[in-house]
């Protein structure tokens, strides 16, 4: 069968760092074709401009012919008007983003998404579409996708084919010498490539990620995942954290020690392998809650403009609330375990006086333009949706097991959504869940919702942590059990002194007049050294010093009241007591 649109992608001189595509358009429209780039990538929001990267874009007739193409915005070209048959576009596209959203080049491996470098052809998104891969010079790469192949050689170069654009441009593409491993959960084929030096103990991911996944297929309730086969893509670098979901893959971004060593004992879980095979099971969670279950203003997004939705609360945050757990559930850590995550998430969220200033609906709305676009004072004025939204997410399980007397549970709200929203594919609204909370429990739930979707009120996660048996206290980061003198804010060693980066409205810093970006030089006529928040600390709470800075390149001067550090490191304590309620919620 013939697709509408039938791409080729070579990688010639890798090393200059663009990709070259064909693009062969069936059928073209006569008045002449439009076809168009995505501005962003599904699962973050935020307008990438992808089409930047585009060098020209060439069109001819079969025959040879040469076409005008003219631009008529910045993602969208139309071709002069042919009515002589099938047409071919050309074009290159650099590809010098190594990360998880765009697409990377050189002469160690090829990666990429697809809306950042396949025209969409317009008129012809909903017909079939074909990608060949051409055989690149470097003799030792393979392919790892998991699109549909037609006819493929044994590292993976060939054909592959969509239903649609949309699906053509979920599944991204990673071409390398990359180490492979595998493993079987729910009956289902998956595997992990790592591309980048690493010295990865790759049993003990296989061993580790098998028990994940399958508890995710486990707590969604069917015997088998939404996919016939899943695929890990893991870039190793030297430093670096970030994922992106699609429907039967994920792209992750990890430094090299993040993974696990063979020279590390088997029954320790360090905290960086920790925090990596937390994100693991956050993407792989996404493949139900955001793939399937979907808002329902992205069940046929527009990929040329923003999509708003107050919903990212539930879709990262409730995500991120179950990606620790799972860890529980799978047996990689323990109840304690899972606890001192959660709280570390508490800490996190305390750390954040934006929450005060942001309901999580509306972060939510306003990712596109303050979530994903964080400046020196988004601390002061942002809440973030993922930390949040795990809370939410915390607050409503915790309720609807403590109003039934743990019988029913938010695991239940999700399977509920899964069973009739996500397998059938119907989108999410904005009282979707309260809902389907509502009718489960058998009570009004407004108040709740109320104070944690619509207003800046501190979540009630202190009372149910304590209803469930959990005892929550503070301590100071600086390993004291007293508040120390403070300047509040947040700050590093730099050329000539301490540089701030953040200045925490309502501190030291703040009421002084000291600004984001202010490079101090001394302090009380001393020189500012490696030890600058520790000397501060030494002094009296209180007391007034003399601070020198620089902004920009004048120097100034400043007196500034010392005020006291806050006690903000979450601490979680079980009472022996409630032990089995406790495990009951955490072990599912």
């Amino acid at each position: 069968m013939h697709a509408a649109c039938y791409y080729t992608i070579s990688t010639q001189q890798p090393s200059r760092h663009f990709f070259q595509v064909s693009l062969l358009i069936r059928q073209p429209e006569p008045t002449g074709q439009i076809v168009w780039l995505p501005n962003w990538i599904l699962g973050s929001y935020m307008i990438r401009d992808f089409a930047r990267h585009i060098s020209s874009v060439k069109a001819k007739t079969a025959n040879g012919l040469l076409l005008n193409v003219k631009k008529l915005a910045k993602n969208q070209w139309q071709v002069e008007q042919y009515t002589g048959g099938d047409i071919t576009l050309e074009y290159e596209v650099y590809a010098w983003d190594l990360s998880v959203r765009g697409a990377h080049l050189d002469q160690t491996h090829g990666y990429f998404n697809g809306t950042s470098l396949l025209l969409a052809v317009q008129g012809k998104e909903e017909q079939l579409h074909q990608l060949q891969l051409v055989l690149p010079e470097q003799d030792n790469w393979r392919v790892a996708t998991t699109l549909e192949q037609l006819k493929t050689d044994e590292r993976g170069f060939g054909l592959y084919q969509a239903a649609n654009y949309l699906e053509l441009v979920d599944h991204p593409v990673e071409m390398a010498d990359f180490t492979e491993l595998s493993f079987t959960s729910g009956q289902t084929p998956h595997k992990m490539v790592i591309t980048g030096k690493h010295r990865a103990d790759t049993q003990r991911l296989a061993d580790d990620l098998q028990k994940i996944c399958q508890a995710a297929i486990n707590f969604w309730g069917d015997e088998q995942p939404p996919f016939s086969q899943y695929l890990f893509q893991v870039m190793a670098v030297g430093s670096g954290y970030g994922g992106l979901e699609h429907r039967s893959s994920t792209s992750l971004l990890c430094s090299r020690d993040d993974l696990p060593l063979t020279t590390e004992p088997k029954q320790k879980l360090g905290e960086k392998y920790k925090t990596f095979l937390g994100l693991c099971s956050h993407e792989y969670f996404h493949s139900w809650l955001v793939k399937r279950i979907q808002p329902d203003v992205l069940v046929s997004p527009d990929l040329n403009q923003e999509n708003y939705t107050e919903l990212l609360w539930v879709f990262e945050g409730f995500t991120s609330y179950y990606d620790d757990l799972l860890l529980a559930r799978a047996g990689i850590i323990s109840t304690q375990e899972y606890l001192d995550l959660l709280a570390q998430t508490i800490t996190r969220h305390i750390k954040t006086l934006g929450r005060f200033k942001q309901t999580i609906t509306e972060s939510s709305f306003d990712a596109w333009t303050k979530y994903y676009k964080p400046d020196e004072n988004t601390p002061n004025s942002v809440v973030s949706y993922y930390v949040k939204g795990a809370l939410v997410a915390l607050c409503l399980d915790l309720k609807l097991r403590q109003l039934s007397q743990q019988k029913i549970s938010l695991d239940m709200l999700m399977r509920e959504l899964w069973l009739n929203y996500g397998k059938v594919g119907k989108g999410v609204n904005n009282n979707t869940v309260q809902e389907i909370a509502q009718r489960l429990i058998h009570q009004d739930l407004a108040e709740f919702f109320n104070q944690c979707l619509y207003s800046t009120e501190e979540l009630p996660f202190v009372m149910l942590l304590s209803e469930q048996g959990i005892q929550l206290s503070y301590k100071y980061d600086n390993g004291k059990q007293h508040a120390t003198a403070c300047l509040g804010v947040r700050g590093q060693m730099a050329d000539g002194g301490y540089q701030l980066q953040n200045v925490w409205h309502g501190g030291a810093a703040d009421i002084a007049g000291l600004s984001a970006g202010d490079l101090i030089v001394a302090v009380d006529g001393l020189k500012v050294t490696t030890q600058f928040e520790k000397n501060l600390a030494t002094y009296a709470i209180g007391e007034t010093v003399t601070i020198h800075f620089f902004r920009r390149d004048e120097l100034m001067k400043l007196e500034v009241k010392l005020l006291a550090s806050q006690a903000e490191q979450c601490q979680l304590t079980i009472n022996t007591d409630c032990k089995a309620q406790i495990e009951q919620w955490v072990l599912g």
